[in-house]
């Protein structure tokens, strides 16, 4: 069973950092790993996505301000996020995908993980 674990979230004034971390338990290479946000009130969204190929890509919301790195040494993908602005405020969920097919010779089943959120509150 695969886990993934959001840590790095907190509270930051406006203009400020933070660096999100999102652990999974195992192959995070064998993944497309992406990080969503919700705000209350509203609908997931997008942030961004490192697929397996090494394709990244951004929500129009973070690009320029946000980076999406993983180290697959260390089963980590991470989020850094700079110059915040309080619409950053959200629960940050880190998704793991992984399609039915081979990874490192092995055969695998599709799979979606999703962790359980790490709050960040950016205030003004």
């Amino acid at each position: 069973q695969v886990q993934v674990v959001e840590s790095g979230g907190g509270s930051v004034q406006a203009g400020g950092s933070l660096r999100l971390y999102c652990a999974v338990s195992g192959g995070v290479h064998c993944f497309d790993m992406s990080w969503y946000r919700q705000a209350p009130g509203n609908e997931r969204e997008f942030v961004s996505t490192f697929r397996r190929s090494g394709t990244i890509n951004y929500g129009d919301s973070v690009k320029g301000r946000f980076t999406i790195s993983r180290d697959n040494a260390m089963n980590t993908l991470y989020l850094q996020m700079n110059s915040l602005k309080s619409e950053d405020s959200a629960t940050y969920y880190c998704k793991a995908n992984r399609p039915s097919g081979f990874c490192d010779d092995t055969w695998y089943s599709s799979l979606e993980v999703w962790g359980q959120g790490t709050l960040v509150t950016v205030s003004s």
